[in-house]
């Protein structure tokens, strides 16, 4: 080869070096960035969102030492460390008339929040669940800074009611992480892909039972009473209480004989507001002990929503109660132009069929509960139910839904 040649070949080379090297040391800085820390941006608007982010920052830490938390959140997001801008108590407004009348506070805690993003630059924004806020956070930033990824930790429930975001998450949300199996079809049925990572309710029971221990609640209760125990779980809002605990005690105390009934109180509520219900039932009621009541429960009525799981998962026969005003007719109206879901309970739900009987709207009478729960104490009814539940606990699969998403998370990102 001569000379000429040589150096010809040595200018196309220099050419090539020139221009492959911003590639190359942007891959190598944002592959070094990945790899020791980044900064995380959540955003979870009510106490079940703070607890489940919570855990996914401890999963998170467990896998970038250095990792760096900003957030919207709760308390317990706190104790994982990182800036806390905003508590979730300024921001769970829910129902047409608080949101009304707290419209300015929602507005300036968006404002808050958007202002904050741009500042602060994270390398991911994580969404938990709380969709009237966080899809408008997620539109605002791949508006303005489309090269932060976002990512949603527990989906909002579309798949119930307001199906028409998922045009929203197609435009805005790069990654979904779900938590219950069913979803999965619903999505690719809609061509958006999605993850299903677990659930936290089996990682949340499944601690539990590992640690569990009933001296807490035996201390609470009549320690003289060897009966087994009809647990009533009315909810833990009070309109929730106030709607259905009344038919629930009234049914329950044609077993007072043979059996202890004992209330669940939730944590952000006051005794008076069960105790307001509750003249003339000597009924017992313990706070903060929902799942040691359930661990030695015999049975239970349960208020729809995320209980309905937790006691399928500690394996109680339950009559899932959800009370509504307004009759057949307005029932019927409801269920067929803005529910989308056979079922109201997430344990049927999750099995695709009815497993517990649900007793809705005009159905929900202290006479049908009655029945319905009688039915449960024994016999075969009682073993098909926790025959269909061995099911649904292959269907949630095993623990570490919070791991699963921290891994599938840092692989994208990594991308």
């Amino acid at each position: 080869m001569n000379c000429k040649n040589s150096e010809h070949l040595v200018k196309i080379k220099i050419k090539c070096l020139f221009f492959l090297m911003p590639a190359f040391i942007t891959f190598v800085v944002s592959k070094n960035r990945i790899c020791s820390s980044m900064k995380y941006y959540l955003i979870a608007g009510e106490a079940s969102g703070d607890l489940h982010a919570s855990n996914l920052m401890k999963a998170l830490k467990q896998r970038d030492k250095q990792a760096e938390f900003r957030f919207f959140g709760g308390d317990k997001m706190a104790a994982q460390g990182g800036s806390l801008v905003r508590h979730y108590r300024e921001m769970a407004y829910m129902g047409f008339l608080p949101v009304l009348l707290h419209a300015r506070t929602i507005l300036k805690n968006m404002k808050l929040c958007r202002r904050d993003i741009l500042s602060w630059r994270p390398d991911v924004l994580i969404l938990v669940d709380y969709a009237g806020f966080n899809l408008k956070i997620a539109r605002f930033v791949k508006t303005h800074c489309p090269d932060i990824p976002v990512h949603y930790y527990i989906s909002p429930k579309i798949w119930a009611w307001k199906s028409y975001r998922i045009k929203q998450f197609r435009a805005y949300v790069d990654k979904m992480y779900i938590v219950f199996p069913f979803e999965k079809q619903w999505f690719a049925e809609r061509n958006y892909a999605v993850d299903y990572v677990g659930n936290p309710s089996v990682d949340s029971v499944s601690t539990y039972l590992k640690n569990a221990s009933s001296s807490v609640l035996e201390k609470t209760l009549d320690s003289s009473s060897s009966k087994p125990i009809i647990a009533i779980l009315p909810g833990s809002r009070t309109q929730e209480i106030r709607r259905n605990l009344p038919q629930m005690l009234q049914a329950a105390e044609a077993f007072k004989d043979d059996y202890r009934i004992v209330v669940s109180g939730a944590p952000g509520q006051e005794e008076s507001a069960y105790r307001q219900y509750m003249e003339g039932f000597d009924f017992q009621i313990v706070f903060n002990q929902t799942y040691a009541l359930l661990h030695q429960a015999h049975a239970a009525l349960v208020v729809s929503g995320t209980a309905t799981l937790e006691t399928a998962l500690f394996d109680v026969p339950q009559v899932v109660c959800y009370y509504m005003s307004g009759g057949k007719f307005l029932t019927k109206l409801v269920r067929k132009y803005f529910i989308r879901t056979p079922f109201i309970s997430l344990v049927n739900l999750v099995a695709g069929r009815e497993v517990v009987r649900e007793l809705v709207s005009y159905e929900c009478t202290t006479e049908l509960i009655h029945k319905e729960l009688s039915v449960l104490l024994q016999g075969s009814e009682r073993e098909r139910i926790l025959q269909e539940y061995a099911r649904i606990h292959q269907l949630l699969g095993e623990p570490g839904a919070a791991e699963h998403t921290a891994d599938l998370m840092l692989k994208y990102l990594k991308r």
